[in-house]
């Protein structure tokens, strides 16, 4: 896809499973941190880097790979958290691989930190980069990464 420069950059947010929760889920490992206080400091950065952005949560597998395949011609860019599918879900992989837009994949703990189930991502090798282990700074860095890649 070529983009005129002076074009506003789309970037579409995927929020996986379990993250409506943040706030009150595992305290220990995510503090007070909410998912509206994550999509306003997305929101925040966007607006400083100029890209129009959506953001979605789901739980479900099936709908994040509807929305894969939906937003392909829309995005620029994909920041993905795909939750507990990181570990697991070849359906995501697949569709990840198959849209030809570039994802990035984000985590607000360090997956390789906590148990080993996590540390494995099926997802990572599709994906133009990881961001993990920053709360919220793991998506702002992934908006970071697409103003620079986007942008030359």
């Amino acid at each position: 896809m070529t983009i005129k420069s002076n074009e506003k950059k789309k970037i579409f947010i995927v929020h996986g499973p379990n993250l409506n929760l943040l706030g009150t889920r595992d305290p220990e490992q995510y503090g007070t941190l909410t998912l509206d206080k994550v999509n306003t400091a997305i929101r925040k950065k966007a607006r400083e880097l100029d890209f129009e952005i959506r953001i979605i949560q789901t739980n479900h597998e099936g709908r994040i790979i509807d929305l894969l395949h939906r937003r392909r011609k829309w995005a620029d860019g994909i920041v993905i958290n795909p939750g507990a599918f990181t570990h697991y879900s070849y359906a995501i992989r697949d569709a990840i691989e198959s849209i030809q837009t570039p994802v990035v994949e984000v985590h607000l703990s360090n997956i390789y930190e906590r148990e080993e189930f996590r540390s494995m991502s099926v997802t990572k090798d599709v994906c133009a980069a990881q961001f993990y282990g920053k709360k919220v700074d793991s998506y702002l860095e992934a908006l970071e990464y697409f103003c620079n890649r986007l942008r030359g």
